[in-house]
């Protein structure tokens, strides 16, 4: 079954036989619309996707006893126990398509709410139809700040963007200093659509606040085929930290170019995305133990919070997989989307726009180590504390902020 077109329900019964303008009325299920990438070069972020969108959906569809949003119960109790159904659409990284499929979810699906995307360039343009149609859209898992600065009265986005996760670089890099570790030059290396554009000039303007050389600023085509010319600039630079923001097929390329090319960088700090996902740590690991990455989540929080590693437990099950920065994000957007949805007691879009501004849940009460979740006037989360954590032994483990921080950093890489 094309995956536009595959719906995930668990334990609703559709009430296939009424018009969609009374089914919305009985709201017996409540249908929201997950778009991501399934085919492609990026199709494994969004199989990624659908299985974390489906554990937060078992979370809400039935009664677990965790201290989660509609957790304990079955669906939504103020919509009389209303389960959700989701529908997934396939934007294959392309902008456009991401338009046309959002439109239909809107028209043809009568989704009351969207979700999505990976890449920060299809988040353009979906949000911008949501918007159009007056429907909320919840940005899950992407991180370009200009996003949340258009104005927009139906985006959302719970999770830290590419600002917040650079200040915590930055701090970090300042926190190494005090204890001696040699960090005066940066290299930036960054893909040429909104997300690399925007990190690289986050990154630029925190170089020149906090008194850090930049020693080059390379961007590169996004799915290049070589990218041997930027690996011999990096090596010529021999910057004290490596700062890449690439998906995951360009980091891939982008470690195995420098290993042929005997560029081995001190320190890598890298801005999540690719070096987040288990299919580059299967691909070229070996060549990247002490690699640090920006995050959002961290596994070792199930020490403090034991149902975040029950949780994970119930997503590895289904993925085979535990949860990552991205996938965790994914899992907290649809429970922050629901949760408004109960608030709002209706599948209306303005309504669940209403109830989204009103969000206030306390970061116990998430599997993150977030303050909360609390929206400004641009629909931003500005409480989702991220956390950098370090690639040991196969594994990684969170070494910053110190209060969050199982590990002390190791400098430089191995």
């Amino acid at each position: 079954m094309n995956i536009t077109r595959r719906n995930v329900l668990l334990g609703a019964t559709a009430v296939a036989a009424l018009g969609p303008v009374a089914a919305r009325a009985q709201t017996s299920e409540v249908v929201i619309g997950v778009i991501y990438p399934f085919s492609g070069a990026s199709a494994q972020m969004g199989v990624d996707a659908q299985k974390s969108f489906e554990t937060a959906l078992d979370i809400i569809n039935k009664n677990h006893d965790f201290d989660l949003p509609l957790a304990k119960g079955e669906g939504l109790p103020s919509l009389g126990g209303a389960k959700i159904r989701l529908v997934f659409a396939d934007h294959q990284a392309d902008p456009q398509k991401g338009r046309a499929e959002t439109e239909r979810l809107i028209t043809q699906e009568k989704v009351c709410a969207v979700i999505g995307t990976y890449q920060s360039s299809v988040a353009v343009t979906v949000s911008q139809i949501c918007e159009r149609y007056q429907i909320p859209f919840i940005s899950a898992d992407n991180s370009s700040p200009s996003l949340h600065k258009r104005g927009l009265k139906f985006y959302f986005r719970a999770a830290p963007h590419d600002e917040m996760f650079s200040a915590a670089m930055f701090n970090f890099f300042d926190a190494m200093k005090k204890k001696g570790a040699k960090i005066d030059t940066l290299s930036l290396f960054h893909e040429d659509t909104i997300f690399g554009t925007d990190s690289a000039n986050t990154q630029l303007k925190l170089a020149a606040d906090r008194g850090y050389k930049i020693a080059t600023d390379i961007k590169y085509r996004s799915n290049s085929p070589s990218l041997s010319a930027e690996v011999q600039q990096l090596k010529t630079a021999n910057a004290d930290v490596l700062m890449p923001s690439s998906y995951t097929t360009d980091g891939i390329l982008l470690v195995k170019t420098m290993a042929e090319l005997g560029y081995k960088p001190n320190a890598i700090v890298a801005q999540n995305a690719g070096f987040s996902e288990k299919a580059l740590y299967d691909a070229v690991g070996d060549k990247l133990e002490g690699v640090i990455s920006r995050g959002s989540f961290s596994l070792d929080l199930a020490a403090k919070r034991p149902m975040v590693g029950k949780i994970n437990a119930m997503f590895k099950e289904k993925s085979g997989k535990d949860f990552n920065d991205l996938t965790s994000r994914q899992f907290m957007g649809l429970l922050v989307m629901a949760e408004a949805i109960n608030r709002a007691k209706s599948t209306d879009g303005e309504k669940i726009r209403e109830a989204l501004v009103a969000t206030d849940i306390p970061g116990e009460q998430t599997i993150m180590p977030w303050k909360r979740v609390k929206f400004d006037e641009m629909g931003q989360n500005n409480d989702a504390d991220p956390v950098l954590l370090q690639y040991i032994g196969g594994k990684f483990v969170t070494i910053f902020p110190p209060q969050a921080a199982i590990a002390e950093a190791v400098w430089p890489m191995k």
